[in-house]
């Protein structure tokens, strides 16, 4: 439908130019102006608030979530911001697992359960990538690696990918073939290439964390006026370069087609990153999964054609660096680099890409993690929270939250004693290995100690300290 409104406007109807940027700043402001009217747990990817709804700090209204996160994505997608799918069918998927725990007697664990089981189900359904909806469920959102949550996601992502094959065909939607093997000689590019997207990488976070505050000082009255101006820039590049709005979808599919020259890339790189701020910083329901898996595409090709004078073979593998600087790029932004090298096999069907991607992701991993860059999801969680403050009513006012010790937390080694909890945050549970055990003041904590804490509605302030203690918001 876009497509056909840009050709008639460039080819058959001068006098209608401006009709590509109404449209687009109509259907943006609609899309805002749905989230923030109905649903602003709604607004962006879903993700940080799925995972502040497993660790017990937000509830998910799911009668509001999922109609909401549907049209509004449907709405602001289609207008063109460059946002992805993946993100809206992820936190559908949790606010399905959330309605369907409501159908049956289900514990506080066991619906927290189902909500994971259907985030994954959402990722998978929205890249025909099972295993990848299962590891980042393990990886990412839920981070709990019990035979409970792990058999259930595997089997709802496994659903949710046949239905999805059934309905819209086998291939997902970035399909990628690559038919050669990669040479081992090719390995120093791979580096290069997940250095590169390690260090852009710690850069897209602190961009898009700076275009939603920048989002946030505009007036905010109309509601949908951030909506609006962000659909205003998407539609007036639309008429430029339609392929650089949207998903992303066909730009891939022209860079990996054609033979498009280093300045070429470079200015859709920086064309796409743009528009992937301005997108997502305007709040509307949309993801960044597909968006910046375009991005680091681009950035593999780019890499790869600069580097073919001092490498002339790798000329004939730029679809091998595309995939690399797909999961790298992937790697640095989210951390999650178990589930970019997984998400890449399942995407190419070609195992044989493992070492690139493994050298890739883990360079891009590390410079990330040197910098002392913050995932981004943990990054947009810790802001919503700092931003409501609030107390999950689904829980009547107390939390109940299970928190993993990390290697080198400020936590470990020391005693429950000293840890500084206020009065109404007391851990009532710690499994240590295969074993459970109530803790004494005297208990010390050790790395990869799993505690359950419960938090009385006066003792909020321990949210932020055991999150930090135990190394999920390290500085």
């Amino acid at each position: 439908m876009r497509g056909e409104l840009l050709e008639f406007v460039r080819f058959h109807a001068v006098w209608a130019l401006p009709l590509p940027l109404l449209v687009a700043a109509l259907g943006a402001g609609s899309a805002v102006y749905l989230v923030r009217r109905w649903a602003p747990e709604a607004s962006g990817s879903g993700i940080p608030h799925v995972k502040a709804v497993l660790s017990g700090l937000a509830a998910l209204a799911w009668y509001r979530v999922l109609p909401v996160k549907f049209f509004g994505g449907v709405i602001g997608i289609g207008a063109g911001l460059a946002l992805g799918r993946e993100g809206p069918t992820i936190q559908m998927g949790a606010a399905t697992g959330r309605m369907v725990s409501g159908w049956f007697s289900c514990t506080p664990r066991e619906r927290r359960t189902l909500i994971a089981a259907g985030a994954g189900a959402g990722l998978a359904a929205a890249f025909n990538a099972p295993l990848s909806g299962l590891v980042f469920v393990l990886e990412e959102v839920q981070r709990d690696f019990s035979a409970g949550v792990f058999t259930v996601t595997l089997v709802a992502s496994a659903v949710a990918d046949v239905v999805t094959r059934l309905l819209l065909g086998q291939l997902p939607i970035f399909h990628v073939r690559t038919e050669s093997i990669p040479p081992l000689n090719l390995l120093p590019v791979a580096l290069l290439v997940g250095a590169v997207a390690g260090i852009l990488g710690v850069a897209f976070n602190q961009c898009l964390l700076r275009t939603l505050d920048a989002f946030r000082r505009l007036p905010r009255q109309p509601v949908w006026l951030g909506g609006a101006l962000a659909g205003l820039v998407v539609g007036g590049v639309a008429l430029l370069a339609p392929d650089a709005v949207g998903g992303g979808h066909q730009l891939l599919e022209r860079m990996l087609e054609s033979q498009l020259g280093v300045w070429q890339l470079g200015l859709f790189f920086v064309l796409r990153f743009v528009l992937t701020m301005i997108s997502y910083g305007c709040g509307a329901p949309g993801g960044i999964f597909a968006p910046l898996l375009v991005l680091g595409a681009d950035l593999g090709l780019m890499i790869g054609e600069a580097a073919r004078h001092a490498f002339p073979e790798s000329s004939t593998h730029a679809q091998i660096f595309a995939v690399v600087g797909m999961a790298a790029y992937f790697s640095a932004i989210t951390r999650a680099p178990l589930t970019g090298i997984v998400l890449m096999i399942e995407m190419t069907g070609n195992y044989s890409l493992v070492l690139p991607l493994l050298g890739a992701c883990l360079t891009a991993y590390g410079i990330a993690d040197f910098l002392r860059d913050r995932p981004i999801y943990e990054a947009l969680l810790e802001r919503d929270l700092l931003r409501t403050e609030k107390v999950s009513p689904d829980l009547g006012g107390t939390l109940l939250v299970d928190l993993k010790v990390s290697p080198g937390a400020p936590f470990e080694g020391r005693r429950i004693r000293d840890l500084g909890l206020p009065p109404g945050a007391i851990i009532i549970l710690l499994r240590r290995g295969l074993t459970e055990q109530v803790p004494t003041a005297d208990t010390r904590l050790e790395a990869g100690d799993l505690v359950s804490v419960v938090i009385a509605p006066e003792a909020a302030s321990a949210l932020p300290l055991l999150r930090k203690g135990v190394g999920l918001d390290a500085a």
